[in-house]
């Protein structure tokens, strides 16, 4: 169903869950910590239930990004597919949890969510109770993505300052899994097999090598 007559349905009161539209959805965590990844498996089954309560969608794919931030969109790359196959027109709907699990940059959101548009395929914020093709959504969208950017500006802040208080005090910052070594009680000591693996990232780095170029490699 082309964007056009959903917008026509819903000025006539018709419920978005009424209407016959071909469904993804977009999941995504920050880390792949496990209760991270815990909490990713249940924004699969929100949505899989969310599916199921719509009988007049058709869920086409699930979309997931694991342990990546939302403040860039070119490191994820179940987002960019996603991009892609709204452009191929697979999909007329695109629904996620919240603002800040779709992006954390305001831009992003902004630019995204127009480019989505412009494809005919809208964007619902469940839990934000925000659809794309709402008149008023660029408004509201701006607020909720600024205070989602904000929020991660301040846990950056709130992580550095705890890494630098760990060393300040000595002590391991996290779970102490250092490439190179092992933890023994409160020591590291080094892990002969592993340190082969630090020796040659630095002298790769050292002869000219990029970062992207050493974590291929």
């Amino acid at each position: 169903m082309d964007l056009y007559t959903v917008r026509n349905n819903i000025l006539k009161g018709v419920p978005l869950q009424e209407l016959n539209l071909k469904v993804c959805f977009y999941a995504r965590v920050s880390t792949d910590k496990y209760d991270q990844l815990h909490s990713l498996d249940a924004q699969k089954t929100y949505f899989e239930n969310l599916l199921a309560r719509n009988p007049n969608w058709t869920f086409v794919k699930g979309y997931v990004d694991e342990g990546l931030t939302g403040t860039k969109i070119d490191k994820r790359d179940s987002f960019i597919e996603m991009m892609r196959d709204a452009k191929r027109g697979k999909f007329d709907l695109i629904c996620t949890k919240e603002v800040s699990r779709f992006a954390r940059n305001t831009l992003d959101s902004l630019s995204c969510t127009r480019e989505l548009l412009n494809y005919g395929v809208a964007v619902l914020f469940e839990n934000d109770n925000l659809n794309t093709i709402d008149e008023d959504c660029d408004f509201r969208l701006t607020t909720m993505a600024s205070l989602a950017q904000d929020e991660s500006r301040k846990t950056s802040i709130r992580v550095k300052s705890g890494q630098q208080i760990s060393m300040e005090k000595g002590v391991f910052y996290g779970n102490g899994n250092i490439l190179g070594y092992d933890r023994v009680g409160k020591d590291l000591v080094i892990n002969p097999e592993q340190a082969e693996t630090v020796r040659m990232i630095y002298d790769m780095y050292l002869s000219g090598k990029g970062t992207m170029v050493i974590a291929n490699e």
